[in-house]
């Protein structure tokens, strides 16, 4: 499906892209402003999507911690490479709606982050705000976004776990090569 398609199912109108590009390029001359801090609603939020990864007791944990972890500030470019996640285009609906409001001087809510592992290969995952990281990559890649950020303690092995054991092939009964 390309992405007009998509766009009309998800009830936008070439209009409403052409209208987010023009808020996108009018807000590269912008800065992002944000809040002190994460919006209440951010944190249910973030319990939503962690929901889909990880057990109820690590998630009222991870929730916990943010509420109480300090800002710290981390550029948006960074941000995604970390968490392994595409820039949304400008004319994505939340982007577009983000993009709107910096371009009004309305302040952003910080990100709230669960810190990847490199030794297990557990990317960042952006438990709230992934739009608000590319709204603001699409002002300026470099964008210092506030976040709240947790790590998690490593666990089981120091490499990355593979999703299924590779197959061996099978020897054929007939010849003894494999099928």
């Amino acid at each position: 499906m390309w992405l007009g398609e998509r766009a009309q199912t998800v009830g936008t109108t070439t209009r409403d892209n052409k209208e987010a590009r023009a808020v996108a390029k009018k807000t590269k001359k912008l800065e992002v402003l944000w809040a002190q801090e994460p919006a209440e609603h951010d944190y249910p939020a973030a319990k939503s999507y962690l929901r889909l990864i990880a057990p109820a007791d690590l998630i009222e944990k991870c929730v916990d911690l943010l509420s109480k972890a300090p800002t710290e500030h981390q550029h948006a470019k960074d941000i995604l490479r970390s968490a392994g996640l595409p820039l949304l285009p400008v004319d994505d609906a939340e982007v577009a709606r983000d993009l709107k409001d910096v371009a009004k001087g309305v302040a952003l809510s910080p990100i709230l982050l669960v810190g990847g592992d490199i030794s297990t290969g557990r990317p960042l995952q952006i438990a709230d705000g992934y739009h608000r990281v590319c709204a603001s990559y699409h002002v300026n890649e470099n964008t210092d976004i506030p976040c709240r950020l947790v790590r998690l303690p490593v666990t089981g092995s120091r490499t990355p776990a593979r999703t299924a054991p590779r197959a061996r092939p099978r020897k054929s009964a007939v010849s003894g090569d494999p099928a």
